[in-house]
């Protein structure tokens, strides 16, 4: 089904332990949303035997986000882009800034009125395009644009994988309440049962 609508933005500030895994903190509402455009990079090989592809393997390998947004403000541009606040309150943006990993939380809305709700797991911005326009006969907003690159998270669920994302239709009778209800309380962590071992 289309979706028809994007609002909801919302990001998480990633720490790293000594071995990379991420831990996520309480997301922050970013800023209001008007657009975005994700594309997906695949690594693909095919296995050819017997004169013909025996094997095919598709597996994500990167991603672009790219987001139009009413305002970053100064808080989000230092997270998300690494520039810094002055002692004025001045942003200011150094060559050397980089953004460091967040995880970012968006829902759109679909044709039927119920939201599709989304987490990218890792995605590293860089500093925001800024579009200015001189005053003319019409009225021109000019508003900033935001890219990410998103990756593969290093921290693996619980079957043994590393997610880039996590996505939920709000009207799929079979997910529970919660899960929507608290989508921005905390990054979703995929939940998977444990199977038993085998016969002895």
């Amino acid at each position: 089904m289309a979706t028809i609508g994007l609002d909801k933005l919302y990001y998480s500030k990633i720490t790293e332990d000594a071995g990379g895994i991420e831990t996520y903190g309480t997301p922050i509402q970013l800023a209001k949303a008007m657009k975005a455009d994700l594309s997906v990079e695949l690594a693909e090989a095919t296995l050819y035997a017997d004169d013909g592809p025996a094997e095919i393997v598709k597996e994500f390998k990167s991603g672009k986000l790219s987001l139009g947004i009413d305002d970053i403000g100064i808080t989000a541009a230092e997270d998300l882009t690494g520039a810094k606040i002055d002692d004025n309150h001045v942003v200011v943006s150094g060559s050397e800034d980089g953004g460091t990993p967040v995880a970012v939380g968006f829902r759109a809305k679909k044709a039927n009125g119920k939201y599709r709700y989304f987490w990218l797991y890792r995605v590293v911005f860089g500093i925001p395009a800024t579009n200015l326009t001189t005053k003319g006969d019409s009225i021109t907003f000019s508003t900033p644009t935001v890219e990410g690159t998103v990756l593969r998270r290093n921290k693996p669920d619980g079957n043994g994988k590393h997610p880039w994302k996590a996505e939920v239709n709000e009207d799929d009778a079979s997910v529970p309440v919660s899960i929507i209800s608290g989508w921005y309380t905390q990054v979703y962590e995929p939940v998977f049962t444990v199977s038993g071992g085998g016969e002895a």
